[in-house]
């Protein structure tokens, strides 16, 4: 099916894991989209011909799209593209937006994946009209993005929205990060399954369910929903903590930004949707009465494809905006 004037774009969430490839029209919908495992091992070279034959697949029988935007798992030059650092796929200093355009023969345009995601959510998700908002995405790790007065803030150095290492225990738990005490240690998913290990060895008496639950496997994040929608008392503690420590993380942007919407996504909250109000109980606890005013919340609209979506709406503006169109 070939198509006219819908100024298509495609969108790359590129992890540690998967690349999620997507052709997006004008108002954020999907036309054609694949996935393929990222073969992190083998560098490079492979990724980025795997990216582009994921591209070449989303965008046959249809029209050419007009540029690509990519979303990494990393940090990125702002002002050239150069992936600085992603660890998950072992990359330093590799120029993914010159050697991707030269393979794919658009404009590409690169961001980390989740102001990619914040993006998207900003203009095709729960965010849409909001012209200053935060998300918090909290999945395996804890990351987010800020729009501040119709723009996404990116730093000066790229890497704005690392708020899962916003420090809430001066002397806590270590995060995966080298340092101590960041949120991320107490809410994100691998941090959820570790407490629950932790505790389980301690306390087995109060943990029933979510032992029967986890059987001869890991504890995971995954396993403490499951025990906290079928009450396990140990669960439904944990699950608080994580509230706590997410609702005071978030009550200091709440104070820093003064934000209209706080969105919330990422497989934690989608995993326990019950977490969205137990945060705000707490931030409306804990921000400055004057930065609450007007605050809502709300979980983010996209799911999984917020990152592609985002990155291909962050493609179509950045080429506007070069081609001086408003």
């Amino acid at each position: 099916m070939t198509r006219s004037g819908d100024g298509l774009t495609v969108g790359v969430d590129l992890g540690g894991t998967k690349i999620a490839t997507s052709l997006v029209d004008a108002n954020g919908k999907i036309v054609a989209s694949n996935r393929r495992d990222t073969a992190a091992a083998r560098g490079a070279d492979r990724i980025i011909e795997d990216i582009t034959a994921g591209l070449r697949e989303c965008i046959a029988g249809e029209s050419p799209p007009n540029a690509v935007g990519v979303g990494i798992a990393g940090q990125v030059d702002p002002g050239n593209g150069t992936v600085l650092h992603a660890p998950n796929l072992d990359w330093t200093n590799v120029p993914l937006r010159d050697r991707l355009a030269d393979a794919a023969g658009l404009p590409v345009f690169v961001l980390n994946d989740v102001q990619a995601a914040t993006f998207g959510e900003w203009k095709h998700g729960a965010g849409q009209g909001v012209s200053n908002l935060v998300t918090v995405f909290v999945g395996t790790g804890v990351g987010g993005g800020v729009v501040t007065e119709g723009a996404l803030t990116r730093g000066c150095s790229g890497s704005a929205g690392e708020l899962g290492h916003l420090k809430i225990e001066m002397k806590g738990r270590s995060c995966t990060c080298g340092r101590v005490g960041c949120v991320e240690a107490y809410a994100g998913g691998w941090a959820i399954g570790q407490r629950a290990r932790e505790l389980v060895a301690t306390h087995p008496e109060r943990a029933t369910h979510l032992i029967t639950l986890a059987g001869s496997d890991p504890i995971t994040g995954r396993t403490v929903a499951e025990a906290f929608h079928a009450g396990d008392a140990l669960a439904v503690e944990l699950v608080h903590e994580v509230a706590r420590a997410l609702g005071v993380a978030v009550a200091s942007v709440v104070n820093a930004f003064n934000p209209c919407l706080i969105v919330l996504g990422g497989g934690v909250i989608e995993g326990l949707p019950e977490l969205v109000e137990l945060i705000e109980r707490e931030v409306q606890r804990s921000a400055l009465p004057a930065a609450l005013a007007g605050l809502r919340m709300t979980m983010a609209a996209l799911g999984r494809h917020a990152g592609a979506v985002g990155a291909a709406a962050w493609a179509r503006c950045e080429l506007a905006t070069q081609s001086g169109v408003r």
